[in-house]
């Protein structure tokens, strides 16, 4: 059967991190696959390499290595090492038939010594942009564009940048749990208790508090409106929270359950996506963008390509501290007939797209890939 296949995925995104698109394409493509989940090497002061197995999710089973790491990248020395401890995990497991699919393309040296059915490269982010990126990325994309069977990009701007590099090219914008973030809409969540005494008005923000976000915009604008109040729900990584803006009305909540988030934002009157405009979200495609607007929240954005192109008539779209600022006191003041109209624009877009749809699309190009090299060998034993 074609679909006899386990799914081993190389990514460098912790699984128990923020809960994103790797684990919403993953749990689903779990149903069909043994999913393995192999992160990046978790650094141990001895010098005694492990293996971390955990099952997560139904099908699901996430593996960190455990060596005496430098980086936790797969570089140099390294390499062997990860290597050795892959092949010994697919032996142990009784993997013997597999596809590959990666969220990042310095895993493609220890990949090599794996005999896979079929590559995937499901390309969400631009790795290469983002602070502290390893200098052999670039050359190991190219390498994985090479060898890869189908490639996904997470947005049309991505799409846009890796056309011409491979043939089988699929954008794959982040999809929606609408369910969930609806519950915000409902009015009957128990407002979370770190946040339940904060007055209002309330403008908040979830995800990774990363280098992407505008602090000097966050800043300003708390600065401006101290009677505002400014949440922001998520993990920090890559920055130091010291060096960032401390205004008495701007609240670091720190990183949440993927299950708690429509509690917050069902507490917010407008949610944010500050993002700066910096070579690091030039080919960002946020999750949050369709998580706020089932959740029913007005949106404000700094003028991100992948939000203000096919968003522009939902969200409020400013450039610049000034403008976001005017764009909140928009929001906050819309006119319930011009907040149900950009409500009801939101619904039709979230009407076009859920996660099961995008993971079904996805394993049927994924079947394709695998039912071509199969037809291939075939054709090459004649």
């Amino acid at each position: 059967m074609i679909s006899d296949f386990d799914v081993v995925v190389f990514s460098h995104l912790r699984w128990r991190w923020v809960y994103q698109r790797p684990q919403h394409l993953l749990t689903r493509l779990a149903a069909h696959h043994r999913v393995w989940y192999i992160e990046e090497p978790v650094g141990v002061e001895i010098d005694h390499q492990s293996l971390e197995v955990e099952n997560v999710a139904p099908n699901v089973t996430v593996v960190r290595p455990h060596i005496r790491a430098q980086y936790p990248f797969y570089v140099g020395e390294q390499i062997p090492q990860l290597t050795e401890m892959t092949g010994r995990l697919m032996a142990e497991q009784n993997v013997q038939r597999l596809a590959l699919w990666f969220y990042t393309p310095m895993a493609v040296p220890v990949a090599r010594a794996l005999t896979p059915l079929a590559v995937v490269y499901d390309c969400m982010d631009e790795l290469s942009a983002f602070r502290y990126a390893p200098p052999e990325l670039m050359e190991r994309e190219t390498e994985l564009l090479a060898w890869a069977d189908v490639v996904f990009t997470g947005g049309p701007s991505l799409y846009r940048a890796k056309l011409g590099r491979h043939p089988n090219l699929h954008c794959f914008p982040s999809s929606i749990d609408k369910e969930h973030f609806g519950l915000a809409r409902e009015g009957h969540l128990q407002e979370p208790p770190d946040q339940a005494s904060l007055p209002r008005p309330r403008l908040g923000y979830f995800g990774v508090i990363d280098e992407r976000l505008d602090y000097a915009l966050l800043g300003h604008l708390a600065e401006a409106r101290p009677e505002w109040q400014f949440v922001m729900v998520g993990p920090f990584t890559k920055v130091n929270p010291d060096d960032l803006p401390h205004p008495p009305n701007l609240h670091y909540l720190g990183q949440r359950p993927y299950e708690a988030l429509p509690a917050y934002i069902s507490g917010w009157d407008v949610a944010l996506m500050p993002f700066a405009l910096s070579e690091a979200t030039r080919f960002i495609s946020p999750t949050k963008t369709l998580e706020y607007m089932a959740a029913g929240r007005p949106i404000v954005s700094t003028p991100i390509t992948d939000v203000r192109e096919p968003y522009g008539d939902i969200v409020h779209i400013a450039d610049g501290p000034e403008a976001f600022l005017a764009a909140c006191e928009q929001a906050l003041a819309e006119a319930p007939s011009e907040r149900q109209r950009r409500q009801q624009a939101a619904d039709a877009v979230l009407a076009q797209t859920s996660w099961d749809d995008t993971a079904t699309r996805m394993h049927a190009l994924l079947d394709q890939a695998v039912e071509a090299r199969l037809l291939q060998q075939l054709a090459g034993t004649r």
